[in-house]
């Protein structure tokens, strides 16, 4: 026999699985002003798992390789996966050189993106102009201060755009998830109220409704 389910068990369900969300999200958000706080340790955790992530995608990738051998791409899932086992072992083994090469990436990154978007907004002049010149001038300012103070930099960069990134990320699934409870409970509200609506008897006055006797019309 089917389990029977009600709009109010889900709407249940709906709510808790909002409150985990919400839940994760401050976990995210406390991690993130910790990261914050000690960047150093953050980019350390980072490039950490980094470097497993690429470890263990290259292992999976090098068995999807063996399962799909006798097809004709082979060859290329190998040798992808054998770069990525490489570069994770590599990340894994030397942490501080592996953020050094990620910030000068991200430094270079920083300034073609920031020329590019200066050189757009100056050429075409279209409606976003000026948020556009406002973005490539920090864009560039931003790489050529991390380009100054490398390999330094390299100690907090990582870590300060990792911890950003959490926190940002934990701040919208605590809006998403006290927007989705909120909404469950209108949702249920309404659906209770539709359905006291719809079961109340032929002729009942609605609760708190006006009980009193209509007046008789006279003739004339």
């Amino acid at each position: 026999m089917a389990k029977s389910t009600t709009p109010q068990g889900e709407a249940a369900k709906l709510s808790r699985g909002f409150s985990w969300l919400a839940v994760l999200g401050v976990i995210l958000v406390v991690a993130g002003l910790v990261g914050l706080i000690y960047t150093g340790l953050a980019t350390l955790t980072s490039m950490l798992l980094f470097g497993w992530l690429l470890l263990i995608g290259g292992l999976v990738g090098l068995l999807h390789a063996v399962q799909a051998r006798h097809t004709n791409f082979f060859w290329l899932g190998v040798v992808v996966a054998a770069l990525n086992i490489a570069a994770g072992v590599v990340v894994l083994k030397t942490p501080e050189a592996a953020a050094e090469a990620l910030t000068m990436f991200a430094a270079l990154l920083f300034l073609t993106g920031g020329v590019f978007r200066l050189v757009g907004s100056l050429v075409v002049r279209g409606p976003q102009f000026g948020w556009t010149l406002v973005q490539g001038a920090f864009g560039l300012l931003l790489g050529i201060l991390v380009l100054a103070t490398w390999p330094s930099s390299s100690q907090y960069v990582i870590g300060t755009f990792f911890s950003l990134s959490l926190l940002f990320d934990g701040l919208g699934l605590i809006a998403t998830g006290y927007g989705g409870r909120r909404i469950v409970g209108m949702v249920s509200d309404r659906l209770a109220g539709e359905k006291e609506a719809t079961t109340r008897a032929p002729g009942e006055e609605p609760h708190g409704g006006d009980h009193r006797a209509a007046k008789p019309v006279q003739p004339e």
